[in-house]
């Protein structure tokens, strides 16, 4: 039976190190199956179910056509042995003329009676010499009585020679074995109709097991998936099964432990940020005092009080930050959910963010475009963005606002540096991200957590934010996209005032 052969790993390319996996690699990929595992289930069974049924049915054919073959030339010989012996008895009686006792002869179904009679050849039935075979003939002629089986009209016949020495006769009879081909027909048919059904019902029941088998896997597949979206939390029901619950439970002490392990890693980051926040505390205050003192320094220790200040600022801004993340890593992060009006509050944190006069494109029809959204983080995304823009491309080009359908605003903060590498464009929004193209827009100071938090506070508004390069010009340009509460207003005549529409997805 042929079915799906399950690829083996070669244990020394899954051991291997260094170049081995490099180039076991191409070879996995090479032989993946492009059918999906439960296709595959259903096609073994389907390929067995049809190669069984068809072994079945082809032996269960054969049997039967033996047997019913093997009986009808059983009958058919002793009824023409019967029938000789009459016609022999009957010639015997002197007067009697060969047609006579022809036509009083009981022969089977479809048979027809030939004597040959001192050379004269008697057939009343439409079967006469020229339709028997030679070999037959010749063999009952001297004497032998033979049996054979013959095509006569693209119909098998059976002959039945029986000599006659004692009255210089040989007799023949020939049946047709029409009714018995039809009857095997008809056998094998109903063969291959019960042969398709078994295939048919192999596939239903290759169909109803894959999915009871394979159930726990989407579960597990669908716990992955919400684990890597951040819900640690996730976990897989228990299943009764001696083989798949053992799948299942070491998928949850898994997840449990990355739980666990992230968790410990955040309360760290966290822990390590509030008591950086003592220390950093004192340093701010001695700066001020110190800075307080500038005028009475000596040009050296002023400059080394600049470094001082920008360093202390830094490490501020850092310690922040990772608060900050740490909040979103325990899940502590919360909206202060307010209607703002988008093109007014990009404006402000534009102009609050950079000290430069960037440029602000705001549609039309997104003048009076309203989010539901915490004021103090979307001013964050901006200042972070404009912020990124200034340290890595040379400063904002551009702040454009653009209402792109009823339901949703993009906000877009355009550079004019190198651009972002289409293979850094999803990893420049994790944390601490200092690949070599990031590294190619500038020598910034910044530490990675900006565009980290601007993807973080994005996402807890129930929005998006990618990056791409500018269409006119190089450089980058960074998008958010909000939801929309309530679309601008398109009739000036009246004013209705504020729309009471459900808050969008947070």
């Amino acid at each position: 039976m042929n079915g799906a052969v399950a690829d083996r790993d070669d244990p020394g390319t899954a051991a291997g190190v260094g170049t081995d996996r490099a180039s076991a690699a191409p070879r996995s990929r090479e032989r993946t199956s492009p059918l999906g595992l439960r296709a595959r289930v259903i096609i073994a069974f389907t390929m067995g179910a049809l190669v069984l049924s068809a072994l079945l049915a082809a032996v269960t054919y054969g049997l039967v056509r033996e047997n019913l073959v093997r009986q009808s030339e059983a009958v058919a010989t002793d009824q023409a042995y019967l029938n000789a012996r009459y016609l022999r008895d009957r010639l015997r009686s002197t007067g009697v003329e060969a047609s006579s006792p022809l036509d009083a002869l009981e022969t089977t179904s479809g048979g027809s009676p030939v004597l040959l009679r001192e050379g004269v050849w008697f057939a009343p039935l439409g079967v006469g010499r020229e339709d028997l075979p030679s070999t037959l003939r010749d063999a009952v002629i001297r004497g032998q009585p033979a049996r054979m089986r013959f095509p006569v009209d693209g119909q098998t016949q059976l002959g039945v020679g029986v000599p006659l020495p004692a009255v210089s006769s040989a007799y023949f009879e020939v049946t047709s074995f029409e009714e018995l081909e039809g009857t095997l027909n008809s056998l094998g048919l109903s063969l291959l109709a019960a042969a398709l059904v078994t295939t048919v019902a192999g596939a239903m029941l290759a169909a109803s097991v894959s999915r009871r088998v394979l159930r726990p896997l989407a579960h597990v597949s669908a716990a992955a998936v919400a684990i890597a979206g951040g819900r640690l939390d996730t976990r897989v029901a228990s299943i009764d099964d001696a083989d798949l619950g053992v799948l299942v439970t070491s998928f949850n002490d898994m997840a449990g432990a990355l739980q666990e392990r992230i968790e410990r890693d955040a309360r760290f980051a966290s822990d390590v940020s509030h008591e950086l926040r003592s220390p950093l505390t004192t340093m701010t205050a001695c700066i001020h005092v110190m800075e307080s003192r500038r005028a009475e320094m000596p040009p050296r220790a002023q400059a080394a009080l600049d470094l001082l200040v920008a360093d202390v600022t830094r490490f501020s801004t850092l310690v922040e930050d990772l608060l900050e993340i740490s909040r979103f890593d325990a899940g502590a992060a919360r909206l202060d959910l307010g209607s703002v009006r988008i093109s007014e509050l990009v404006m402000h944190a534009v102009a609050a963010a950079s000290d430069a006069d960037v440029p602000l494109a705001i549609a039309a029809d997104a003048v009076d475009s309203v989010v539901q959204a915490d004021k103090r983080r979307l001013v964050r995304i901006i200042a972070n963005l404009v912020g990124n823009a200034e340290a890595h491309g040379g400063g904002a080009t551009e702040v454009s606002v653009d209402l792109i359908d009823a339901d949703h605003v993009w906000i877009a903060v355009e550079d004019g540096g190198p651009g972002v590498d289409e293979a850094d464009r999803v990893r420049i929004f994790e944390r601490f991200f200092r690949g070599a193209a990031a590294g190619s827009r500038g020598r910034g100071e910044g530490v990675g957590l900006g565009l980290a938090l601007v993807h973080e506070h994005v996402a807890l508004h129930g929005g998006r934010v990618w990056v791409e390069n500018r269409r006119d010009a190089p450089g980058a340009r960074f998008v958010v996209e909000l939801p929309v509460t309530r679309p601008p207003e398109v009739t000036p005549e009246a004013d209705l005032g504020p729309a009471a529409v459900p808050a969008g997805r947070s």
